[in-house]
């Protein structure tokens, strides 16, 4: 007969759900391992760790193929399998292909780019970083506890810091990074303080538990949890750049390595705004006429500064093509909070925030290739001015045509219908008009 601890002991272990866990597993282990390998591979082949790390992200989205024959969840609660820490969802698996894709082209873009400065960023750490990197990203969107949402989120921003000033004898690179150390740090300082008082008002951590508790909170505490919902905002508006939190944008696109830029102006988006999406929509639905308004305020402003910005750009002297793009991403993130701002007020919440997840996919599409164009262009120009694209047509029709079609992608082109949007992330809670309607 087993003794009482052993029971209790037996009681506590979870059984672990690999295959949903698989995405992000892989990466942080081709990660791991190409930090390993860089220790003994010579110096003349250090191009086997990109290809290595290609694979690895090629192998971590191919895994989301078998997650979809229907949802997953692990790391529950033992009294209460229905609380879950990850869950593999088809949000969550929208999420990571858009992640784990983009993180796969940013790869590609950096073969090419590592092999033309090759003396000036550091092979194995750029892959390892990377990997990290894509890794938590990969994490953050499965995450239904505020705990692994802001581990996801660091694990995804702190290697993206290293990233951003991995280039030797870089002013303008170590700058680029200070500015987005500096912005990321706050944003998570301020989070953390509003994920303490929702704690203190709940006293829980897990997202559909906080939706249920929140709605009856004690009367004295009543203005703690007003205060953590409002800072738990504040902190995801720096990391999806929100207008007045956008200031690091346009310095740390144009220190970045172009791959980098490209990857934090896809990827960094979809952290933010599924992260947002979990927090408010998830967590906090009795909520929704403090975050409605406040993400509609936000979704207005930074729409009409990103791009004013932009067309400031015009009178500048260095009118950099890639700035350029810095500041079309903040114009973008306007457009990206506004069905997440309607799911505040909308019976259907499915079809708002799926709205985002759609649009999130096209944008991803094009400004990776977009980027891809301006990465084409700067391995001749390598100031990358918007001067340096005259006559590309002329040079090359390919990619004339490819970045017009991308442009015009930005601008408006295709329109993307949300009839088949996928299906936002599932929790359990009370119904309310903020949340009619979803599974």
């Amino acid at each position: 007969m087993s003794s009482p601890a052993q029971t209790l002991a037996a009681s506590l272990v979870q059984s672990v759900d690999w295959l949903a866990i698989a995405p992000p597993t892989i990466a942080a282990v081709a990660g791991l391992v190409v930090l390993v390998a860089d220790l003994f591979v010579a110096e003349h082949r250090k191009a086997l760790l990109g290809w290595t790390s290609v694979a690895g992200l090629a192998a971590a989205t191919a895994m989301l193929l078998p997650l979809l024959d229907g949802d997953r969840s692990t790391f529950c609660l033992t009294g209460d399998t229905a609380v879950c820490s990850y869950t593999a969802d088809r949000f969550t698996l929208v999420i990571q292909f858009l992640v784990l894709g983009g993180a796969l082209l940013a790869a590609l873009l950096s073969v090419t780019a590592l092999k033309d400065a090759r003396k000036e960023l550091p092979e194995g750490e750029y892959w390892f970083l990377l990997l990290s990197s894509a890794a938590g990203a990969a994490l953050l969107p499965a995450s239904r506890d505020l705990a692994t949402l802001i581990v996801a989120l660091e694990v995804a921003s702190l290697p993206a810091f290293a990233l951003v000033g991995l280039r030797y004898g870089d002013r303008k690179s170590s700058e680029a990074a200070l500015k987005f150390f500096l912005s990321s740090v706050t944003a998570t300082a301020v989070s953390l303080m509003g994920i303490s008082f929702l704690y203190a008002s709940t006293g829980t951590l897990y997202l559909t538990q906080i939706a249920d508790r929140i709605q009856n909170v004690d009367g004295q505490l009543d203005t703690l949890a007003q205060t953590g919902v409002v800072l738990t905002l504040v902190g995801f508006a720096f990391k999806t750049a929100a207008v007045p939190f956008h200031f690091w944008v346009p310095d740390t696109y144009v220190g970045a390595p172009l791959p980098i830029a490209a990857y934090l102006s896809v990827i960094g988006k979809a952290v933010g705004f599924s992260g947002l999406i979990l927090v408010t929509v998830v967590a906090l639905p009795s909520y929704a006429d403090v975050w409605g308004p406040a993400l509609a305020a936000l979704a207005a402003l930074t729409m009409t500064v990103g791009n004013v910005g932009a067309l400031r750009q015009q009178s500048t002297r260095a009118y950099s093509a890639v700035r350029l793009l810095a500041w079309s991403s903040v114009g973008q993130a306007g457009y990206l909070l506004v069905p997440i701002a309607a799911a505040a007020y909308s019976r259907d919440a499915e079809k708002s925030i799926g709205s985002t997840v759609a649009y999130a996919l096209m944008y991803g599409a094009v400004n990776l290739g977009a980027f891809a164009v301006a990465a084409l262009v700067g391995r001749t120009k390598t100031l990358n001015r918007v001067a340096d694209y005259r006559g590309l047509y002329a040079s090359s029709p390919l990619s004339a045509l490819l970045l017009a079609f991308f442009l015009l992608c930005l601008a408006g082109l295709p329109r993307a219908s949300s009839a088949s949007s996928p299906r936002s992330p599932s929790s359990r809670r009370p119904s309310t008009p903020a949340s009619a309607g979803w599974p």
